[in-house]
């Protein structure tokens, strides 16, 4: 199946080759090939959040980070629990006339989730959101900070 959908999309608006690609991976020759199970996940979180997102706000989004294995989630430091890793989870951020801040809106407002974090950026609109759905969504929402160097998660 891993072969397979290398040559095909995840959905409408997303490639196997967008959902996978990374240049740490690349540069470190680390594998980011998911398992089928992440697969499965990829294409659930695409279905229930991008796709609708994506339609509702009628212009391109860049998916920042989407599919990460546990070596790559290792190498770019991400949380050792990161819905990255199991294909749960996506960063995004706008590429058209609508503002990360709307998507954010959007997806709180319209779709279901187990987390939403605006990170980053300003009270006006975060640098990119970072989304997830699994099977047992816990509507978490939350901001991402930085104090002293270190982030912080402030649920709001």
């Amino acid at each position: 199946m891993v072969f397979i959908m290398a040559k095909k999309k995840i959905s409408a608006n997303i490639s196997f080759k967008e959902a996978t690609v990374s240049e740490t991976a690349t540069k470190l020759g680390i594998d980011n090939t998911p398992t089928e199970e992440h697969l499965e996940a990829m294409v659930t979180v695409a279905e229930k959040i991008f796709q609708p997102l994506r339609e509702w706000c009628e212009h391109p989004i860049r998916i920042n980070s989407f599919y990460r294995s546990k070596a790559l989630n290792m190498a770019v430091k991400g949380s050792l629990t990161s819905s990255h890793s199991l294909g749960e989870a996506i960063d995004v951020d706008s590429l058209g006339e609508k503002t990360n801040a709307e998507l954010f809106t959007y997806i709180k407002d319209n779709l279901d989730f187990d987390q939403l974090i605006w990170e980053f950026g300003t009270d006006l609109n975060p640098d990119w959101v970072h989304f997830s759905y699994t099977n047992e969504n816990r509507k978490q929402i939350l901001k991402a900070i930085r104090k002293r160097g270190k982030v912080q998660y402030h649920v709001i």
